[in-house]
């Protein structure tokens, strides 16, 4: 099966998992209804949501189409992905997932969404930090410390290009 198909399925898991069902749980749960009116609240979170989804979209196709691999671990690229929106920060994927998770916490004006936003934001910084930075580093060596030195990992640089 070709990276672009792998890269799909797995993101249609993650997508459909982290950032539909367990929110609709969360809103399910907390007893949050969808608003009855479309405000100029809801339309900033389409607008957030949307930029997110379709960050996180842009690089799922920059990992299967440039590192011949997918975001999850299990199948991970066989270069190193620095092109696309990786050449600005090194977790362009997880920004974009809060990014739509924030725009659904504006569109149904949501606090619960909101705490589940900074428990996902939590749980990729640790996965980062303890599993991802250290594979990296160990599968691509130089080229990712060098790679680190240029971009952020979270925000972007000045100097990044």
């Amino acid at each position: 099966m070709g990276p672009l198909i792998r890269a799909l399925t797995y993101s249609t898991l993650f997508i459909g998992f982290l950032l539909v069902f367990l929110p609709a749980r969360v809103l399910e749960w907390s007893g949050v209804m969808p608003p009855a009116e479309r405000g100029p609240v809801q339309i900033a979170g389409i607008i957030v949501g949307l930029l997110g989804a379709a960050l996180a979209i842009w690089c799922i196709l920059t990992f299967s189409l440039v590192g011949r691999g997918t975001p999850a671990p299990f199948d991970p690229p066989r270069r190193l992905v620095v092109g696309g929106p990786y050449r600005r920060i090194r977790n362009p994927m997880y920004a974009g997932a809060g990014l739509a998770l924030a725009g659904a916490a504006l569109y149904y004006k949501s606090l619960a969404l909101v705490a589940y936003l900074a428990a996902f934001l939590l749980a990729t910084h640790l996965m980062v930090l303890l599993y991802e930075e250290p594979t990296l580093r160990r599968l691509f060596g130089t080229e990712y410390d060098e790679y680190c030195a240029r971009v952020g990992r979270w925000w972007p640089r000045r100097n990044s290009a």
